[in-house]
């Protein structure tokens, strides 16, 4: 077929090699034989450039198909976490109002045509020939987690999704030679995005897990070279003991989604001789900015801007301030939210992320937190990760989150919540923030729980911690 006009499938089809092993598993796949899947399931969806089809199924390369499918046939893909409950989904559907909705429960939703994945997989006859859609056309809409007020639509087009995946896998060193391990969530752009189309650019094989598996990981890695995973990936696989010999033939472990601990990084190279390579996007903006592939590796930071990505941070050079960002792997606004994508999306082009940063001398960028999650006591700004970063270097301490709840005196008061690996009191902890840190970043209280709410990439939700009050 000739994938020429559309411009984000045909980037993703540029460098495969039709024979070769796409799937990696019991069941493997070719190339050909998972293009020509999606290319048939096109067919099925029966829909007209630019309708949406949304989709909450579990993981499967089925699911994998039906993006693609979707591309094909010109339409704009609505990932949806299968965890939502009928409510949160609802929302969505009524919000986006797709043409179709792929579901595991297709009963009973206000869409037009609600069915079930395997519904799309019958034997059609011929695939779809290829819709031609431009670099501008929206590809997807995702959804950001709705942290601060309704959840946002973020619209991605051909474009955005194409070049940060060109650029990624230029950046990473992926070749057709990779074998990556694929257990990420399908519904976030890291799994979906990143992952996959970094792969096919490439002309990867995957390693296509379910869901993240210790055991499952562990026993792919002799016969895989890559692994993006979020910190939690490699904090639960530090626990193994035979992690050291599984990583023998890796060649590249990547982290993103969330922080990860500098005792994480460290921990990592001393057991598997490898240097997890840390990066920084959002559903906004695909990946920004990464720590080099050859070079310094630096914990703590992500890195440097990708080349084709503007960054810039609204104070001097060792300094935190608002990090904005600008260039092709830029989203188009928000969905049905002219008023919104006007506030973060300056007309120059120009992102306001939301994040809090600083860049060392050495140009790599440091992510301090959200602006949202500032604390402002007695007038002075107190940014939580320098809090957190004394009190995780405790021995007895496997991780913080630093709030602020409100005041009648400060304004804010600073709260510490930590996880402990071991017995420490309180007043103990108190103590060391005291000696290395200014007064007014003290905790005025610590509170101890056996986990922190986190979202399904790895995110801490400060949100929830601040809702306990």
């Amino acid at each position: 077929m000739n994938y020429s006009a559309n411009y984000l499938a045909h980037a993703l089809r540029a460098n495969l090699s039709p024979d070769a092993t796409f799937i990696q598993g019991p069941t493997p796949l070719t190339y050909r034989e998972f293009w020509q899947g999606a290319e048939r399931m096109a067919a099925a969806l029966n829909i007209a450039p630019g309708d949406r089809v949304a989709m909450q199924v579990e993981k499967s390369v089925e699911a994998l198909q039906l993006y693609l499918a979707t591309i094909i046939a010109g339409g704009i893909l609505l990932p949806l976490n299968p965890a939502y409950t009928r409510a949160e989904t609802l929302y969505f559907l009524q919000d986006a109002t797709p043409t179709v909705f792929v579901t595991d429960t297709p009963d009973n939703w206000p869409v037009a045509r609600a069915l079930p994945l395997r519904a799309l997989q019958a034997p059609y006859g011929a695939g779809l020939q290829p819709v031609a859609r431009a670099a501008k056309d929206i590809a997807a809409i995702l959804y950001t987690s709705g942290t601060t007020g309704r959840p946002k639509g973020t619209m991605l087009s051909h474009r955005a999704l194409a070049s940060n995946s060109q650029t990624l896998e230029d950046y990473w060193r992926f070749t057709s030679d990779d074998t990556l391990i694929h257990a990420l969530p399908i519904f976030h752009t890291h799994g979906l995005f990143v992952a996959t189309n970094v792969a096919l650019m490439a002309g990867a094989s995957l390693e296509f897990l379910p869901k993240f598996d210790i055991d499952s990981i562990l026993e792919a890695m002799p016969r895989a070279t890559t692994l993006m995973g979020v910190p939690t990936f490699y904090t639960r696989l530090l626990k193994a003991k035979s992690l050291g010999k599984a990583a023998t033939n890796m060649r590249l472990f990547i982290s993103g989604s969330a922080p990860l601990l500098a005792s994480t990084h460290r921990e990592w190279l001393a057991r598997t001789g490898h240097t997890i390579l840390e990066r920084y996007g959002m559903t906004e903006t695909n990946m920004n900015t990464s720590n080099p592939y050859n070079g310094e590796r630096r914990a703590g930071t992500v890195g440097f801007p990708l080349p084709g990505v503007e960054l810039r941070i609204s104070a001097p050079k060792g300094e935190i301030g608002a990090i904005e960002v600008r260039g092709d792997n830029l989203f188009s606004g928000y969905w049905n939210m002219p008023e919104k994508t006007a506030e973060d999306l300056r007309p120059d082009g120009w992102f306001i992320t939301g994040d809090l940063g600083q860049m060392d001398d050495d140009g790599y960028l440091t992510i301090v937190g959200r602006s949202k999650d500032l604390i402002i006591s007695g007038g002075l700004n107190v940014y939580p990760k320098d809090v957190e970063a004394v009190i995780d270097a405790l021995p007895e301490v496997l991780e913080s989150a630093v709030i602020g709840l409100p005041d009648d005196d400060m304004g804010e008061r600073v709260i510490a919540i930590v996880v402990l690996k071991s017995p420490i009191t309180s007043d103990a902890i108190l103590k060391t923030v005291g000696k290395k840190l200014a007064r007014y970043k003290c905790p005025r209280e610590v509170r101890f729980i056996k986990e922190l709410p986190r979202n399904t990439m790895g995110k801490v939700q400060k949100n929830e911690l601040r809702k306990g009050g």
